[in-house]
């Protein structure tokens, strides 16, 4: 590709560019001087004639320019590629410690339109726009020179690229990529399915937010009667042992261990930290079937099996019949609280199945609000879900809760589980706030990719 013709900026325009935002609207052009041909690069001047960016153009797509450069480039070929994979390259080898992350994250990486995940020597690739699509080959020639990867893989079977006027694709472009590779990720084992696994296999912008749930995981064996006591052993040795409420040795190694229930698992990767950290018992939940074979997969690749179940569920059904479920319980205590004795009134069956609490709630959904339109919907989703979440969460534990929706802005999140905390009776402490891992770098002046939001809430009751 080589520059043919200038895009002139209107004059009203909002100064996107210039504080390093790459999108030009349709709205914002005001005339297009040459032919451009859709996909190829040009010059992006504003309203007085200065230069501001070299772009691809595609007419048919609202984002009509897309910034790659904001000097003079000629070309987007294997080179400028190699130079540009290689600074992605530098930029995770300092900051992540993994044989799998996200290589390239599209604007933030300074290739709009460009994602490129690493599995070990296996990378998995989507072309998300026209400007990309085009230099497929170039893309692929320029990571075999800089990873020397097996295999390269193309997810690009995404809706988005419909809005490029371009069709969902997917499949092999070099080597011989396998369609399970097995990575490791802050310790654990992950087995990732490129082919059929959601988007290009496994989700890597959560890795430090899972490690981050470690300090919740343990502590919790006061709660049942145990605590630690010296034992002397026939040589003299004195050393501390769990002892249950009754003075028995308990031998259960994970006694100290977190009950937790992990919502919208996907491949269980919530599950596995929970498990690595001390967990006493997790579970594992989707709505999906394949996703739970896939974390069933890595529950057992690590060792986990004893201390997992799995639930098929739709994750609102399930909070709400579990939430259901408690409700029941405790009226017929009250009901059947005679001479300050609580008897359980077993004379009608109960409606509804559950009432099952956990000492940490997982909620990690995906995106509700896929366009600006959407977010009002997605605010009562979120605030169900919530909602219903720490409703469950027993007295003093910890709900951990993100999304993944740009346009659900982080102080609309936090409104929306105050609200939620607000109807369910609850107070919430928040202890930790996180948003995308270091191989998704952000950009001031790019908002788009500021959307993942995470936080850990400790829940209590108004009874203190």
């Amino acid at each position: 590709m080589s520059i043919v013709a200038s895009v002139i900026l209107s004059r009203s325009r909002k100064k996107r560019l210039e504080l390093g935002h790459p999108w030009v609207y349709k709205s914002e052009i005001e005339s297009v001087e040459g032919e451009p041909v859709a996909g190829s690069l040009v010059q992006v001047l504003d309203h007085r004639r200065r230069f501001l960016a070299t772009g691809y153009y595609n007419p048919a797509s609202q984002i009509t320019v897309r910034a790659v450069s904001f000097v003079t480039l000629e070309k987007m070929d294997a080179a400028f590629f190699v130079e540009r994979f290689r600074e992605c390259l530098k930029h995770r080898e300092r900051f992540v410690h993994e044989n799998a992350y996200r290589l390239v994250y599209g604007e933030a990486d300074f290739l709009p339109g460009l994602i490129v995940d690493r599995f070990g020597d296996v990378l998995v690739i989507q072309l998300l726009t026209l400007g990309m699509d085009v230099c497929r080959d170039a893309i692929v020639e320029a990571l075999v020179t800089v990873m020397q990867p097996v295999g390269i893989y193309e997810r690009s079977d995404v809706s988005i690229r419909e809005m490029e006027d371009l069709e969902q694709v997917k499949g092999p472009l070099y080597g011989n990529p396998p369609r399970h590779v097995t990575v490791t990720e802050n310790g654990l084992k992950i087995k990732v399915d490129i082919e059929q696994g959601q988007k290009t296999g496994y989700f890597f912008d959560q890795r430090e937010n899972r490690a981050s749930i470690k300090p919740l995981m343990t502590g919790w064996g006061a709660r049942s009667g145990i605590e630690l006591q010296d034992f002397t052993d026939e040589a003299g040795v004195t050393r501390q042992v769990p002892v249950n409420s009754k003075g028995k040795e308990v031998t259960f190694p994970y006694w100290d261990g977190a009950t937790v229930l992990e919502c919208f698992s996907h491949t269980g990767s919530f599950t596995l930290h929970a498990c690595q950290y001390g967990a006493k018992k997790v579970t594992c939940l989707d709505i999906s079937e394949h996703a739970i074979e896939s974390a069933k997969s890595n529950v057992e690749l690590n060792g986990f099996e004893d201390r997992v179940e799995f639930v098929v569920a739709d994750a609102f059904d399930y909070l709400r019949s579990q939430v259901k479920g408690l409700a029941e319980r405790s009226a017929r205590a009250v009901a059947g609280n005679e001479g300050g004795k609580t008897k359980t009134d077993t004379s009608v069956p109960m409606s509804a199945g559950g009432g099952r609490t956990w000492d940490v709630v997982i909620l990690d959904p995906p995106a509700f609000a896929k366009t600006r339109g959407a977010v009002k919907g997605a605010c009562r989703g979120y605030k169900d879900i919530n909602l219903h979440g720490m409703k469950l969460v027993n007295e003093g534990g910890y709900l951990v809760t993100a999304s993944c929706s740009y346009h659900m802005r982080p102080d609309l999140f936090l409104e929306t589980i105050q609200e939620a905390a607000v109807d369910a009776g609850k107070i919430l402490r928040l202890v930790e706030w996180r948003a995308a891992g270091k191989d998704h770098p952000q950009i001031l002046g790019v908002d788009e990719g500021h959307y993942l939001k995470f936080a850990v809430f400790e829940v209590r009751s108004k009874n203190f």
